[in-house]
């Protein structure tokens, strides 16, 4: 495991102004004010960063931007995820992870794979990239959940580090 995300990772929001760009002066202070405060690690493009609403190359911007920003200063963890399996793989594949500690992957979104599915797709995820994979298990979001038991199988692959578990019981 990468002992350097451990502690209190912060996923961050995108920052837009008036014209509905990202508004790069914002994401600085934001940066900053993380970096000098409790946080022990960044999480940027996750689902709290408004990513479904950026483009790809504003994606990268705002990588490339924050990672810039930090200098080494605190581990990064990059949110790459997708529905089509394939598709995501050769993104994950052809984006620079560069400075990048982990990915943070969600479990695919609306097309509520089987467990046997879920495993097939984080595992073609770890073998894609080159960083770290941190498992996202979202199931309000994404209408479906990861079990505990394909979570442990997981577990197994080598460049799967931990998960993000964010399941809610609801009655």
């Amino acid at each position: 495991m990468n002992n350097t995300l451990s502690g209190l990772g912060v996923a961050m929001v995108t920052p837009f102004n008036a014209k509905g760009g990202v508004d790069l002066p914002s994401l600085q202070r934001l940066t900053e004010n993380l970096i000098s405060g409790a946080c022990d690690f960044l999480v940027v493009l996750g689902t709290t960063a408004e990513t479904p609403t950026l483009s790809e190359e504003e994606q990268r911007r705002v990588v490339d931007f924050i990672l810039e920003v930090n200098a080494k200063r605190k581990p990064v963890v990059v949110g790459l995820a997708g529905n089509n399996t394939s598709e995501l793989c050769k993104r994950i594949e052809s984006f620079d992870l560069t400075g990048v500690d982990a990915v943070l992957s969600a479990c695919p979104y609306y097309n509520k794979p089987s467990q046997a599915g879920l495993i097939a797709h984080f595992e073609a995820v770890a073998n894609a990239s080159s960083s770290p994979v941190i498992l996202y298990n979202v199931p309000s979001r994404t209408g479906c959940n990861l079990e505990a038991d394909s979570t442990l199988k997981l577990a197994n692959h080598p460049n799967i580090i931990a998960i993000k578990e964010a399941k809610t019981t609801y009655f």
